[in-house]
């Protein structure tokens, strides 16, 4: 809760001037009854027959008309005020999530699903929002409204104490009992909101692999499981709210009577004035207001509470891949090669390595390609060249440089990824070619779609570049997704690229066309490549072939086919001897 306070600090004027204004809101309400009390005991003492009667209502009905537009304002401008500040609040904290988020490696992601930061980004959040708009109106107003009903109340008849005491007491039985109930329904209520996400997420983004499978029927089902979970906890906590106020409602009029029926003994015996009884029923209702108010805050509290600690878990989260210091501002003069020295990998709470002790160098101006069997490593491996994870023993050096010492955005603006999913966002084609140079020429767009086989399909569009990629590039298929990412590496021009089983949804003739292509736009830079196909890497200069994390093979096509049987195997598993020469 400290850290989401933080966010509301900057707001600590505007704060402290709504809590002014609660307070002239307060004791505006708190006189009002006080001069109705008067403008009553003074008709039954009959002043208003003497002269002057009239003209002292009148005064009194002026003050307390003023002191009501007081209290109507003030009540307006907290409104306005607490609104502001809950809503800078929640903006703000929504930008820290998403910018903390945006700096989490694969293995803080890993921690996390998908749906559940989605959750605490936007409900969580809202969730905050709420409590500090209303805690502002509520926690403040609330007490001032109660104690200082109990003090005019008391003014009015200390004979009548009792009454107050009896209603106070009853509130709080009653919202404590409301509390123990309800506060184990509202600490699970934004994990069965994350739950129900979760089911939603998975089903939309593969319903494709739901329609082929034919489990609709299951997939409904499984997300009836989550909607009716969600629904009976919500639907019990409305039942408890629906029951909190019938039941202070019938306090409130049971006091009433209470005190009508008290009140009428004291003014027989002349102890009390009509205006005191009927002023000593409007502060018992500001007291039992002021106590629903306060119910209503114990109701919100805790669901708050849950999503302010499920916030404060994404934010205190430290993010184990940082910016090295090392100033890279100058054009690097070195050779630009890659050098991996006795790299070795785990995952977080592994027990062993995925990748071992693996030392290579992949030099500028040639394709280093990594094949093995599935699991060998090769994703992860090359994944640590961009500091998705860091190597756990050894260093990757760039021009001799460290990675780990290099500033993230500099390491990475250094590198075109193009990742086994060819990712896709919503926009033109033109706006994802230029996601890695913002000023990209259009003719520097065709040079890397023509390199990357993608412009035939280009122009057979009507809007050419300015045709739309509906989200993840559902609206063209896996080649041409593939194709385009492709393409946007190329088009960043950059000293490294990194194709991450890049060319498996390519035919063999786009494949092949695609490489021919590539090779001469890359003289200049490091290729690291990983693929399933040996026909994409038989002309790499150096091919890397891993097993169970460990390199057991290292040359060109024709060496490893003499050297190394796990090459060997894969080769002839997937070409003829004729082809493999």
């Amino acid at each position: 809760m400290k850290k989401i306070y933080s966010y509301v600090k900057p707001y600590s004027l505007l704060a402290f001037f709504c809590i002014m204004l609660l307070f002239v809101q307060a004791l505006c309400e708190l006189l009002l009854p006080n001069y109705m009390s008067e403008i009553v005991n003074s008709i039954e003492e009959t002043k208003i027959a003497q002269d002057g009667g009239i003209s002292y209502i009148g005064i009194a009905g002026v003050k307390m008309l003023g002191i009501a537009s007081i209290g109507a304002v003030s009540a307006l401008f907290v409104g306005l005020i607490s609104s502001r500040i809950g809503a800078g609040a929640a903006r703000d904290l929504r930008k820290e999530l998403f910018t903390h988020i945006s700096h989490f490696s694969n293995a803080e992601m890993d921690k996390f699903s998908t749906a559940s930061l989605i959750t605490r980004t936007t409900n969580d959040v809202t969730q905050v929002q709420q409590l500090i708009t209303m805690s502002l109106r509520m926690v403040w107003y609330a007490p001032i409204i109660g104690i200082g009903g109990v003090v005019m109340a008391l003014n009015k008849s200390i004979e009548m104490s009792w009454v107050i005491a009896l209603a106070v007491g009853v509130m709080l039985l009653l919202i404590f009992g409301i509390y123990k109930i309800a506060m184990p329904k509202f600490k699970i209520m934004q994990k069965l909101v994350d739950r129900l996400n979760l089911v939603t997420r998975e089903n939309l983004t593969g319903v494709m692999v739901v329609r082929a499978f034919g489990t609709q029927k299951f997939e409904e089902e499984r997300f009836g499981v989550a909607n009716t979970e969600l629904n009976k906890n919500t639907l019990f906590v409305n039942r408890v709210m629906a029951f909190l106020m019938p039941i202070m409602n019938l306090i409130l009029n049971f006091i009433t009577l209470l005190i009508v029926w008290v009140g009428a003994g004291l003014i027989a015996d002349s102890n009390l004035q009509v205006g005191d009884m009927m002023a000593f029923i409007q502060y018992a209702m500001l007291i039992m207001f002021s106590f629903i108010m306060i119910s209503m805050m114990f109701i919100m509290i805790p669901r708050a509470a849950v999503s302010a600690a499920r916030i404060s878990e994404v934010l205190n989260t430290e993010i184990t891949i940082k910016d090295g210091e090392t100033d890279l501002s100058a054009e690097s003069k070195g050779s630009g090669d890659i050098e991996f020295r006795n790299v070795s990998f785990h995952y977080e709470g592994a027990e062993e390595d995925v990748i071992k002790n693996i030392t290579l160098t992949a030099k500028k101006g040639e394709t280093t390609a990594f094949i093995g069997s599935t699991g060998s490593g090769k994703s992860t491996l090359i994944n640590l060249v961009p500091r998705f994870y860091d190597v756990t023993d050894g260093a990757i050096c760039i021009d001799g440089v460290n990675i780990k010492d290099m500033p993230l955005s500099a390491l990475r603006r250094k590198i075109g990824y193009v990742p086994q999913k060819g990712v896709l966002f919503s926009g033109s084609i033109a706006e994802n070619l230029r996601y890695g140079d913002e000023q990209a020429s259009t003719a520097e767009l065709d040079e890397a779609a023509v390199i990357a086989q993608a412009m035939n399909f280009i122009e057979e569009k009507d809007d050419k570049y300015d045709a739309e990629i509906s989200q993840g590039g559902k609206n063209v298929s896996g080649g041409q997704r593939q194709r385009l990412a492709i393409a946007r590496a190329l088009v960043k021009k950059a000293p490294i690229y990194i194709f991450d089983d890049s060319f498996s949804a390519l035919d063999f003739k786009t494949d092949a066309l695609l490489r021919k292509a590539l090779k001469p736009a890359t003289v200049n830079s490091v290729v690291l490549v990983v693929a399933q196909r040996v026909a994409s890497i038989i002309t790499a200069e150096q091919i890397v072939v891993l097993d169970e994390g460990e390199v057991v093979g290292i040359g060109t096509h024709e060496q490893l086919l003499e050297n190394c049987e796990t090459y060997k195997e894969i080769a002839y598993s997937q070409l003829s001897k004729e082809e493999l020469k």
